[in-house]
């Protein structure tokens, strides 16, 4: 077929001629096969350069399980200041209020004002009356033997009042919240007219910044040394991180998806108007819950709601997680149950909680006891290769605390309020789920993965006493009150 007009020849006609010859032609034949080779060569190489468009971007194993503590470690020694605690006949009774963790720190605030104040603390009784309603005593969820064993140089601590004080005349005080020594010094006073002080709340009754180091080491000595749960809740626990540990790595998830969280925080955010209503019917009847009226799309874009079981599964995949990870679920009644978990499954079909782990026979003793039962995925969440919890409430803190402690094993805190901005592009389709996602996520969550840092003060802005309430909590970040450069005290 003739060229078309104006364009050169296909091939110049010296090049015609070399053709004609059976060498040129076996030459010619030789270099078609080579480029054929080659660019099947070329095609291999186009599969692994550029992956499937939805597919996440690769990220290597060290970067998934791996955390460093760049030498710091737990110390919490007392100072050569500090002296052995001596006789005491004032006495402090306290009821420990709020759930498992909430009533955990409670208890060693008030080991800590004990040492303050030069009182002997009776062992506290636990909350009965809060949302969960639990009976649990002090034994039933802590070792107590161990308890008043190992603060013994620190506090004295007794099982009960004496006898000749039962029927004696308390004094009942609310202390003050994230109150400093000095507020202490005061409260001594109480003493001079009651042989003993009721205190019916104990959670933040300590500042968290400006106590001394060791009345800060004591608060850490209390909570990861001294108590400790009880035998039962121990053994079980093991067990079941033991079981996890058989499948391989594992991230201990704590979803908060319950539906006293979504009703506390008014977070409605893809559910159907029936059950947006039944949150704000139980948020509305539930009397010391102080807001009633919240708008959920707010609560959303500012960071203040927990992930939904299928943000958790983008979040987690766009970090670069293998659909095969196992992912522990420490959390209690998912709000819809399988409607929502199945998109969390889709993602991660290896989802276990521990109704799957454990035996009925096993977790029977602990069903009727939902602190027992959170303390199962408290050992659990602390023993686990990754945390991730979806809402920084006191679980979340106490775990990611505990973690630090133990050598900032790898937490990852999600960035809520920036993450709920990029599923807000997905929902519009002006993003996909793929590489750009993933290096979005991963940059955003750099340093956010439990690395050694100084706990955070009060927000900039914030004023008065109200200050107080952005701090970072201690026992969230015990850093660096407790935590050190290898060999320094």
């Amino acid at each position: 077929m003739a060229n078309p007009r104006g364009a050169p020849p296909l091939l110049h006609p010296r090049h015609r001629r070399l053709l004609r010859s059976p060498i040129s032609r076996c030459a010619c034949l030789l270099l078609a096969f080579a480029a054929i080779l080659l660019l099947s060569a070329l095609r291999q190489v186009a599969r692994v350069d550029f992956p499937h468009p939805d597919a996440p971007r690769q990220v290597s194993s060290e970067q998934l399980w791996v955390s460093d503590g760049y030498g710091y470690n737990a110390c919490v020694a007392p100072t050569s200041r500090y002296k052995v605690a001596g006789k005491s006949d004032r006495y402090m009774t306290v009821r420990s209020n709020g759930g498992l963790n909430q009533m955990r720190t409670g208890i060693c605030d008030m080991v800590a004002v004990a040492r303050l104040v030069n009182a002997t603390l009776v062992i506290p009784q636990l909350d009965k009356r809060s949302f969960w309603q639990d009976t649990s005593t002090f034994k039933d969820i802590f070792d107590q033997p161990h308890f008043i064993k190992a603060l013994e140089g620190d506090v004295n601590i007794v099982d009960d009042l004496p006898e000749s004080l039962q029927s004696a005349p308390r004094a009942r005080k609310h202390f003050t919240s994230w109150s400093g020594a000095s507020y202490y010094e005061e409260v001594k006073e109480l003493w001079k007219n009651q042989k003993v002080v009721h205190i019916p709340k104990s959670d933040s009754r300590l500042a968290n910044n400006g106590l001394p180091t060791d009345i800060q080491r004591l608060r850490c000595r209390c909570l990861y040394q001294a108590l400790h749960f009880s035998d039962p809740i121990e053994d079980l626990g093991k067990k079941l991180v033991d079981r996890l540990r058989y499948r391989g790595k594992f991230i201990a998830l704590h979803l908060r998806y319950e539906k006293d969280m979504l009703a506390f925080t008014g977070c409605t955010y893809g559910l159907s108007d029936s059950e947006a209503n039944e949150l704000r019917i139980m948020r509305e009847r539930t009397s010391h819950w102080k807001f009633k009226d919240i708008n959920s799309t707010e609560q959303r874009s500012e960071g203040n709601c927990p992930l939904t079981p299928n943000e958790v599964g983008i979040f987690l995949r766009a970090m670069g997680y293998p659909e095969s990870t196992w992912i522990y679920l420490a959390a209690g009644e998912i709000y819809g149950g399988d409607k929502y978990i199945s998109k969390l499954r889709s993602y991660f079909p290896n989802l276990v909680s521990k109704e799957m782990l454990a035996t009925k026979e096993e977790l029977e003793k602990f069903n009727s006891h939902v602190s027992q039962v959170a303390a199962l995925d408290y050992i659990i969440s602390v023993e686990s290769d990754v945390f991730v919890p979806s809402h920084s409430g006191n679980m979340a803190k106490a775990v990611e605390g505990h973690r630090r402690f133990l050598g900032h094993r790898k937490t990852i805190t999600p960035d809520r309020r920036g993450l709920v901005e990029l599923f807000g592009l997905l929902e519009k389709g002006e993003l996909m789920e793929g590489p750009e996602l993933s290096s979005l996520v991963t940059d955003m969550h750099r340093y956010r993965q439990g690395a050694p840092r100084k706990r955070y003060g009060s927000l900039p802005g914030s004023k008065g006493r109200a200050r107080l309430r952005t701090e970072e909590a201690f026992y969230e970040n015990p850093f660096p009150e407790c935590i050190c450069l290898t060999g320094k005290h």
